[in-house]
């Protein structure tokens, strides 16, 4: 009984609102003193994909929880805890809905945002987050301290073990006092405010700052200013539980708070118990046979139900002994919150038959409710004594996880989650490497979900945007939202110089040899028959200096470069007395003065738009080679320039596939993959089949070093290459199976979250963005 009574404290009548939220002092890491002697310190981790995994998936993840509610200090109150609640319509505002500007794309703006508005009133628009809160007895602050030190080196163990995503974050004194206020002024979260060392000049308290207007506690329920709650228990544990009982609970459409205090039982202490058990049932069976005796019944049968407690209280002991189970005393409380009696009273009713499905039992509260609040509430607290005895498994049954979701502040959205119906918002500037794949094959609506992604970056951000597009799709959309499209074609007269791009390309103490580098390369491309020789790349380097060295000695060395063309090279090669400079001149002569010269001449396109598209749709293999070498140059010049700006780069290859029958281009995407992060640059693929990038050395180390990936509809030898790449389960393949036009999977960092996109079809958005030949012809 000591163990169950541990907690017990002095009983204290609040006498206004401030006194009833039970902190004595607070420590600005986040430690809190709750009674004389007893400190509680919070942790907030993540969701894992345990309702979409594989029947051993989840049974691995099972186990896993399992050994983490093992390490759970028997010294110490557990308490893991729920907190499940709408996004308040400011959030929603500020961090979903684009902000309008002074230009001319205002109308997409809001037609986008209006698409976002029907899309949130389809969902719940229910968030989850998930606490653990950690209770011990110490002597001083820097004792507990010390022990919730070694605690959060257990707890990261345990929770990356589950799942790289699920990871657990300390929450300092700021970011749990937010907790506690959310709950008690649900719909002002924007308003708080706290700072600890102000507070403290100004003689504020903390508990100024998050409670309620008034808290009224009747009989079975209590009035928190103009909303009404209840605290409910869980009293009746059904044999036999499934472990989906508390997702079940805690999906009900309200704001609601479910916590699971878990108190551990020393091993030592629970088998000297279940031994004086099983020896008082024994005695029990002993004192009926023998009044059985006496009665001259010698074939008596023991009573089932004692021979049923004889045979469950040896199992006990078994578990404890030889299964590596531990006793644990539970209890489960709820609170829910409705802005009126009567939806109150509706809410009660529906989770009581939630429960029920599960033949649980959920019980009011009656003359308790303040208690059950401190208790249900992630203050460390345990206030009311309805504790069940569980093993380790049965406890590990009231599993907290269901599934991932994807929502960060300043993201782009991306469509619902296909299980809780949530919206999918992504910032990829957030993500450890912001780089992308998107893969899909033909009409499962990869160039749409990609150009969804480019008009909301177009329209929310200030960043340059790039598009490499080889079969001119997004010409349109990007003349719609002001940017420029460039034809490199022999048949056009918009003109790249390939000389002048890259002078001044980084911050190098000689930029002529970085200029040299890219001629050698560009004349490799075009000698194809054999490579440069070391007195080829003399003859080149030494006509680079002499063209660039008087210009670099110019006041407007900038403005003379871009006079430099293919055929000042040209010439200069033509100087030289070697014959190994005139074969060189021969040799680019189509490039330069013949019927490819698309590159030979002085730039004449819009380069320095903001949202640029090259369309390569009608570059034909000869030219190929050095119009991809002229266009990635001028790439890398712009996510130079930027990185000097501070703006961010986005640039999209589609049907990047291609560009690995190129040595120099599969070089530049390999190389830029690595270091795009560094230059403020966000590289995204786009293709049909994920296998034959996979199949590539520097393709996969490209997959590899891409944290964010949306994967749509995929044929079977694709999905069995991305389950082994990425460990994803025969229910997630489910949703890349099925021939449904933007439902998918998508990978951002550590998170794997199926997902559907179904963006209104009677929008101006979506004929600029739709690729289907019909919709597209009207």
């Amino acid at each position: 009984m000591k163990i169950k009574m541990k907690n017990k404290e002095e009983l204290i009548i609040p006498r206004s609102v401030q006194q009833s939220i039970p902190i004595k002092m607070i420590s600005p890491d986040g430690i809190f003193q709750l009674t004389s002697g007893s400190y509680s310190y919070v942790w907030k981790f993540g969701d894992i994909n345990y309702e979409v995994a594989s029947d051993e998936d989840q049974q691995d993840m099972f186990v896993k929880y399992c050994d983490l509610l093992n390490s759970l200090d028997a010294e110490a109150d557990n308490k893991i805890t729920i907190f499940n609640r709408r996004m308040p319509k400011t959030d929603f505002e500020r961090d979903v809905l684009l902000k309008l500007k002074d230009d001319a794309l205002n109308p997409l703006r809001e037609e986008l945002n209006t698409v976002l508005r029907a899309e949130a009133d389809k969902t719940s628009n229910l968030f989850r987050e998930r606490y653990i809160t950690t209770t011990i007895k110490r002597k001083s602050l820097q004792e507990a301290r010390a022990f919730f030190s070694r605690v959060n080196a257990d707890l990261s163990k345990y929770f990356s073990e589950l799942s790289p995503n699920c990871t657990n974050v300390s929450l300092d004194a700021e970011e749990r006092l937010r907790v506690y206020h959310d709950f008690f002024r649900a719909g002002e979260e924007h308003n708080f405010s706290f700072d600890l060392s102000s507070a403290m000049r100004q003689g504020v308290s903390f508990k100024d700052q998050i409670c309620p207007d008034s808290l009224v506690f009747q009989n079975d329920y209590f009035q928190m200013g103009k909303r009404f709650g209840r605290v409910l228990f869980l009293r009746d544990y059904a044999s036999f539980m499934k472990d989906t009982i508390v997702n079940d609970l805690s999906t009900m459409q309200a704001n609601l708070m479910l916590s699971i205090d878990i108190q551990s039982v020393p091993t030592d202490v629970a088998v000297k118990r279940v031994e004086n058990k099983i020896l008082a049932v024994e005695t029990d069976i002993a004192r009926w046979q023998k009044r059985q005796n006496t009665a001259g019944n010698f074939t008596s049968v023991i009573p089932y139900d004692k021979e049923k407690m004889r045979e469950e209280v040896k199992e006990y002991l078994d578990d404890l002994r030889s299964r590596d189970q531990r006793m644990m005393l539970v209890t489960v409380t709820v609170v829910h919150v409705a802005d009126t009696k009567e939806q109150l009273d509706l809410d009660t009713d529906s989770l009581m038959a939630t429960a029920r499905k599960h033949l649980c039992g959920l019980g009011r509260l009656f003359y308790q409710q303040e208690d059950g609040l401190n208790t249900v509430i992630p203050y460390g607290l345990r206030k009311i004594r309805a504790q069940r005895t569980l093993t380790t498994e049965s406890a590990a049954v009231l599993l907290p996880f269901s599934v991932q979701e994807i929502f960060q502040e300043r993201g782009i959205w991306y469509g619902s989650n296909a299980v809780s119906n949530n919206l999918v918002i992504c910032n990829r500037k957030e993500l450890l490497n912001g780089n992308g794949v998107f893969v899909g094959k033909s009409g499962s609506g990869k160039s749409f979900a990609t150009k969804v992604e480019i008009t909301s970056n177009a329209l929310s951000t200030d960043d340059d945007i790039i598009i490499v597009d080889p079969d001119r799709e997004y010409g349109e959309l990007v003349k719609q939202l002001g940017g420029e499209v460039i034809v490199i074609s022999p048949d056009t007269a918009n003109y790249i110089n390939a000389m002048g791009a890259l002078l001044v390309m980084e911050d190098v103490q000689d930029p002529i040899r970085s200029k040299s580098d890219f001629v050698m390369s560009l004349c490799e491309q075009v000698r194809e028959y054999e490579p440069l020789s070391a007195s080829d790349k003399s003859l080149i380097d030494r006509c680079i200096r002499n063209i660039y060295m008087p210009v670099l000695k110019s006041d407007n060395s900038e403005q003379e470069a871009e006079k430099i063309t293919l055929v000042t090279f040209r010439e200069e090669l033509l100087k030289q007395p070697e014959d190994a400079a005139k074969q060189i001149a021969l040799d680019m002569e189509i490039f330069v003065t013949g019927s490819l010269n698309t590159f030979a001449h002085e730039n004449n396109v819009n380069s320095s738009a903001r949202i640029i598209c090259y369309d390569i749709h009608e570059l034909g293999s000869n030219l190929k080679p050095l119009g991809l070498l002229v266009m990635f140059d001028a790439i890398t010049k712009r996510m130079n320039e930027n990185r000097k700006l501070g703006k961010f780069t986005w640039t999209y290859f589609d049907e990047f596939q291609e560009l690995y029958k190129n040595k120099y281009s599969a070089a530049f995407l390999e190389s830029h993959w690595r270091r795009a992060r560094k230059l403020g640059g966000l590289m995204t693929g786009i293709t049909q089949n994920i296998t034959p990038i996979l199949n590539s050395e520097v393709g996969c180390a490209m997959i590899t070093n891409s944290e964010f990936l949306l994967m749509l509809s995929q044929e079977k030898n694709e999905r069995d290459a991305l389950a082994e790449l990425l460990n994803i389960s025969e229910t997630q393949l489910g949703y890349l199976r099925k021939n449904v036009v933007g439902q998918g999977l998508i990978r951002a960092g550590g998170a794997l979250v199926p997902f559907v996109n179904d963006f209104p079809k009677d929008t101006k958005l979506y004929k600029l963005m739709s690729t289907k030949p019909g919709e597209k012809e009207a």
